[in-house]
C-alpha cells in the first residue's frame, strides 16, 4: 500500500502536451497530502502488526512526528498554490516566469527550505532520526523495519525514497519558479539538491534528542504559518 500510493502520485507530475497533465485536477495538492497520510497509516499499522515492543514505540512516534508536521507540509502547499494561483501541481510546476518582487522570491525560497526540513523529517534522517543507528530505544523510522525482509522489506525502502523524492522536487520546482527555468530541470535539481543537503546536515550535526524533536517539528510548523501568512499579505499588494 505504501509503494503503490507513492506510485500514483507520480502521475499528477507527469507532463504531455505543452505542460497539460496525464492525470491532474484542480485542487490535486489536497490529494497527495492524504495519499503520503495514508502511507504512513499504512506503514505504522505493518509496525504494529509484527507484535514487537520496538516496533510499537517507533510506531507511536512515527504517528506523533506525523501528525506535527502536517500543519507545516499543508501551509507550505497552501502557500505555492497562493503564490502560483492555482491548487493543482501542473499548474505550480509550469509556473515558470521569473519573480521581480523580491519578498516574493524569498517567501519561494523559505518554502523550498520547508519541504527540505519536511524531507529530513518523512524520511527519518538527522537531526530528528539517525538511520545508521542500532540503539532500537531511540529509533524513529527504521525501528518499524526491523522485522521486515525480502520483497516486503524493498518494497518499504522504494516507498520512502519515492516519499523523498516528491519532497525533494516540490522543493525543487519551488526554487524552479524564482530562477525561471523549465520544470525538467527541476529534477536534476532536486536529486543534487537534496543529496548534497542529506549529507551536509549529516556531517556537521548530531541527531536531537528525542525530548527536542517536537519542538524541532513545531517551528518547522510556526516558520511555514509565517510564510503563508506574509505571502497572503504579499498577493493582497497592500498599501502603506
Amino acid at each position: 500500500c505504501v509503494s503503490l500510493g507513492a506510485a500514483l502520485m507520480a502521475f499528477l507530475f507527469i507532463p504531455i502536451a505543452d505542460l497539460e497533465p496525464l492525470f491532474s485536477f484542480h485542487g490535486d495538492i489536497i490529494l497527495v497530502a492524504y495519499l503520503l497520510a495514508f502511507s504512513r497509516f499504512a506503514l505504522i499499522l505493518a509496525a504494529m502488526d509484527t507484535g514487537s515492543s520496538f516496533e510499537g514505540m517507533g510506531a507511536a512516534r512515527e504517528a506523533l512526528y506525523g501528525a506535527l508536521v502536517e500543519p507545516a507540509l499543508m501551509m507550505g502547499l497552501a502557500t505555492l498554490a497562493l503564490i502560483c494561483q492555482d491548487a493543482s501541481f501542473a499548474a505550480i510546476f509550469s509556473h515558470g516566469q521569473g519573480l521581480d518582487d523580491i519578498n516574493l522570491t524569498i517567501v519561494l525560497l523559505l518554502v523550498a527550505y520547508i519541504f527540505v526540513m519536511i524531507m529530513f523529517i518523512e524520511g527519518g534522517r538527522v537531526p530528528v532520526d539517525d538511520p545508521k543507528t542500532h540503539l532500537e530505544l531511540t529509533m524513529i523510522h527504521e525501528v518499524m523495519c526491523l522485522d521486515y525482509s525480502g520483497i516486503d522489506l524493498a518494497m518499504i525502502q522504494v516507498a520512502g525514497w519515492l516519499k523523498n523524492s516528491i519532497f525533494a522536487i516540490i522543493a525543487a520546482n519551488a526554487v524552479s519558479a524564482v530562477v525561471c527555468f523549465h520544470w525538467e530541470f527541476a529534477a536534476p535539481l532536486a536529486i543534487l539538491g537534496a543529496g548534497l543537503s542529506v549529507g551536509v546536515v549529516e556531517s556537521l550535526r548530531a541527531r536531537n534528542k528525542l525530548s527536542r524533536n517536537a519542538t524541532y517539528i513545531l517551528t518547522i510548523s510556526a516558520l511555514s504559518a509565517l510564510v503563508l501568512l506574509v505571502g497572503f499579505l504579499l498577493m493582497q499588494d497592500i498599501k502603506i
